[in-house]
């Protein structure tokens, strides 16, 4: 089979792991925040949830959650995985990815949210406060950029592991890119296998000039 054969279907598979990568982060990045805003409620109640859902979903593997949101439901309650969303068919074990996807990077981002929020000093409130803003306002005119700056680099982190992570949907018969280059192997094809790296590499890399970029780009916010 030839070089371009093989790259052509690989990048076919390679379109499933883009997609995952997109819409997780599509999802997960505002529900994220909100996770945030409930871990550090005074409300003891939802701060109590919100944190121990973050600790479940920090402490237990990405492949057994993709597993949990397969079969759990059909095992327990006798409910499918749609195979249509919002009019769009969508193969169920992809949505079951999404799900587990969304659900796992939401719980990692709210602590880095809530990390940057906690990071800025109470004076930047008080100021705020003594030049009559709201809480929203000083929230977004003062806070927001500060706290962006301080979590791109650990964001950056995360969605770019986000990247590698999307080969774990294989483990629920998801095609991406490891699955069909697996497929390879059975007519003794070995080096596909080893060529994805080159996809996850190039990803990647384009990822981290970008955060690169943002990072320059909010110098004016350092000390």
């Amino acid at each position: 089979m030839s070089f371009q054969t093989v790259t052509k279907v690989l990048l076919q598979g390679f379109a499933e792991n883009c997609v995952i990568f997109a819409v997780t982060l599509l999802f997960a990045i505002p529900l994220g925040l909100i996770i945030a805003f409930g871990s550090m409620s005074r409300f003891w109640p939802l701060k109590w949830l919100t944190r121990t859902f973050v600790w479940v979903i920090r402490g237990t593997p990405l492949m057994l959650q993709l597993f949990v949101v397969m079969y759990v439901p059909g095992l327990l309650f006798d409910v499918t995985m749609p195979n249509r969303v919002l009019g769009i068919p969508i193969d169920p074990r992809m949505f079951s990815a999404l799900v587990a996807f969304i659900i796992n990077y939401a719980a990692y981002f709210s602590e880095i949210y809530r990390g940057g929020i906690e990071s800025i000093a109470v004076g930047q409130y008080e100021a705020g406060q003594v030049l009559g803003m709201t809480g929203p306002q000083i929230f977004f005119k003062v806070v927001l950029l500060q706290v962006v700056k301080r979590i791109i680099p650990p964001m950056g982190n995360e969605i770019i592991t986000l990247v590698k992570d999307t080969s774990l949907a294989r483990v629920i018969a998801v095609q991406e890119i490891l699955w069909i280059a697996e497929e390879f192997t059975t007519v003794g094809l070995i080096w596909p296998l080893f060529y994805t790296g080159v996809f996850f590499l190039a990803f990647c890399g384009v990822l981290t000039l970008l955060f690169g970029f943002i990072e320059r780009k909010l110098d004016y916010f350092r000390g």
